[in-house]
């Protein structure tokens, strides 16, 4: 018997971590009105997307990101305020909530990081030749 209660203890997560876990999305502050969402369902629409985050606020721009080639949405999308303050309350009010049957996320944008082009190993170098890895020099 004080075995099985001493397991017990061990294994069970305290609620004070518990809520500590769950609270740390929250933690992050705003520094811009822009807002990530993810977990969006596929057939969420923009304007359907725009109307579940108006309560909150004034909306400057709100998009679900698509995939080039097949205009699918990807499952995540962006929403930008007209000031912190609603972007706030907006997170607040929608993260962890169901939208369309999916349980969606919202975190604070990050910016856009820069990624340098990739250079073309098969194209012309210096001297007007190409290297191909699998023949060696071409002319």
């Amino acid at each position: 018997m004080a075995l099985a209660s001493r397991l017990r203890r061990v294994f069970t997560v305290p609620s004070s971590l518990s809520s500590q876990f769950a609270s740390i999305r929250l933690n992050s502050t705003l520094t811009s009105p822009k807002l990530f969402i993810s977990g969006l369902s596929r057939e969420t629409t923009d304007g359907q997307f725009k109307e579940a985050f108006n309560p909150f606020g004034q909306i400057v721009d709100a998009k679900i990101v698509r995939d080039r080639a097949t205009g699918r949405s990807k499952g995540f999308g962006f929403v930008t305020y007209t000031s912190i303050e609603e972007a706030e309350k907006a997170r607040e009010e929608m993260n962890a909530k169901f939208l369309h049957g999916w349980v969606i996320f919202v975190d604070p944008a990050k910016p856009r990081e820069f990624k340098p082009t990739p250079r073309s190993e098969s194209g012309p170098s210096e001297t007007g030749f190409r290297t191909s890895k699998t023949v060696g020099w071409c002319g």
